[in-house]
């Protein structure tokens, strides 16, 4: 089990969260059960399929979980679409925002890819401070810095 506050992934995810409850703010009250709380939904199940994920039995489930977050990521960068055609949201919210979904879509890619080729055994780390892979070869070894995920 290794701690989800500590990936970089999931520190962007949350800071997108935040923006979309901003974002999202100022819609109007009839879309508040609509696509107000869509929007809400996808972009928390972001940072909760990655802790959730995080807190599962070894590689393969944290790589469903990530997967998971990579489909809200997607449903989101949907959501905003429609909202700014509603003109619910301007473009100049409307685009960092979906850039920032995207970012966060590349970036659980790239740690799907490092979670499948880490060892599938619960009790070791996949992830150290440095967001990279370990393996027990490398345990005890001073860590190098490999990505940015």
């Amino acid at each position: 089990m290794q701690d989800f506050r500590e990936l970089r992934v999931w520190q962007r995810a949350r800071g997108l969260t935040v923006q979309v409850y901003r974002a999202t703010a100022p819609f109007p009250k009839d879309e508040m059960f609509g696509l107000t709380s869509q929007m809400r939904r996808a972009a928390v199940s972001i940072v909760a399929n990655i802790a959730e994920g995080c807190g599962r039995d070894g590689s393969a489930e944290f790589a469903r979980f990530l997967h998971m977050a990579a489909g809200s990521a997607s449903e989101l960068a949907s959501h905003l679409i429609l909202a700014g055609d509603l003109h619910y949201l301007m473009e100049k919210v409307q685009q960092p925002l979906l850039d920032e979904a995207a970012e966060i879509q590349r970036m659980l890619t790239v740690l799907i890819q490092r979670v499948k080729q880490a060892p599938s055994r619960s009790d070791e780390p996949l992830i150290t401070n440095n967001q990279q892979l370990t393996t027990s070869a490398q345990r005890g070894k001073p860590a190098t810095r490999k990505g940015h995920t």
